[in-house]
């Protein structure tokens, strides 16, 4: 399977998801919801046959009901929703690329629960995918055939040295004093949902561009608003010493800055970063973190992606460099403290996904496993 710069870049350990269904007023039996996962999942397959090597399929029980999950923002107990595998352990060679678990809730409802290698798809894709796993599932045709050829992504022979400066490959600032991140890497993570209301947001957004600098025309995004005031917010909670260099990672899609078949099937997110410094960061208003994310963002152009392309492939081993999602590595990225990564799915139509039983309730990431 070719695989492009942007792909090898990603860790091989999977994202996981889990989707969430009410007892269905149709009253279809958990064996007949299973088997209806299994055909239609053989058919669209065949489209996106990436995914199908190496596949795992389980169909599970559980006395749990959705309402014992209360606000998604248990990680251990959503885990048994989704196929585990270790990935420390297991030949590269064997790992399985696409797994799916079907589990019957005791009240009647079902949760899917899906890993997909990291390696092999982005949210876009992901997104795609279960979406034409659901209309055949419903007995309709695909909708859209997914572009499988990586090489459009390829760098060319020989490899050019970077035109600009790409932070991605730049080590993370540490906390002022520590001489590594192992001991933030190490600490406990807790995860808390934290609900924000449209007016919250909007009031939020409106903040942003009151005073946004006259040299940024575009008004702030939602997304933009929310993740600066985050990153100001998390700065402050942290007490970093007012010169701690601080930087937030956001992905941004190459989709649509650079000619890209519309359904390519692949990795296509750069990792940008916005910097600062923690002092700045909190004295300055909510525009200027805002500003600093539009900077890291705009920047991003098809010549930009060409030389951050060379700069990846020009890198002896991506080891460090990919994200690391287990507690205690030693290898990979970390991106907490005294930094951040931001991710939103506002714009990946994972929401109302029907198999035939109803649209599901809820959907989101089955686990978080470390800091930032």
């Amino acid at each position: 399977m070719c695989l492009s710069e942007l792909d090898q870049e990603k860790t091989v350990a999977p994202a996981l998801t889990v989707y969430f269904y009410r007892p269905s007023s149709d009253s279809i039996s958990f064996a007949a919801a299973s088997q209806v996962h299994r055909d239609s999942l053989s058919q669209v397959l065949v489209h996106f046959y990436p995914l199908a090597g190496r596949l795992h399929f389980i169909a599970a029980t559980s006395s749990a009901k959705i309402e014992d999950f209360r606000d998604f923002a248990l990680p251990n107990e959503l885990r048994s929703l989704v196929p585990v595998v270790s990935y420390d352990a297991s030949d590269l060679h064997e790992l399985p690329l696409l797994m799916v678990q079907l589990t019957e809730l005791s009240c009647g409802g079902i949760s899917l629960g899906i890993g997909v290698s990291n390696i092999m798809v982005d949210g876009t894709c992901a997104s795609h995918f279960m979406d034409e796993w659901a209309r055949m599932a419903r007995g309709d045709p695909i909708g859209n055939q997914p572009f499988l050829d990586r090489s459009v992504l390829l760098t060319a022979d020989p490899t050019l040295p970077p035109r600009f400066k790409h932070e991605r490959f730049v080590p993370n600032p540490l906390l002022i004093g520590q001489s590594d991140d192992h001991e933030e890497h190490n600490k406990e993570t807790k995860i808390v949902m934290l609900h924000l209301s449209k007016e919250q947001v909007q009031k939020l957004k409106d903040i942003a561009n009151k005073t946004r600098p006259a040299y940024i025309p575009r008004p702030f995004s939602q997304f933009e608003a929310v993740a600066g005031h985050m990153w100001r917010c998390a700065t402050m909670a942290r007490g970093h010493h007012p010169m701690q260099p601080t930087k937030l990672f956001i992905p941004v899609s190459i989709r649509g800055r650079m000619p890209l078949p519309k359904w390519y099937f692949g990795n296509a997110i750069m990792k940008q970063a916005a910097c600062s410094h923690s002092g700045e960061l909190v004295k300055q208003p909510l525009p200027y973190a805002c500003g600093k994310m539009r900077e890291a963002v705009e920047i991003v152009t098809e010549d930009y992606v060409k030389s951050a392309l060379d700069d990846t492939k020009r890198q002896p081993d991506l080891t460090p460099f990919r994200t690391s999602h287990t507690i205690g590595s030693t290898t990979g990225c970390f991106d907490g403290n005294p930094n951040m990564e931001i991710i939103s799915w506002l714009g990946i139509p994972f929401e109302g996904l029907d198999f035939g039983w109803g649209k599901c309730v809820y959907v989101g990431p089955a686990t978080i496993n470390v800091d930032g």
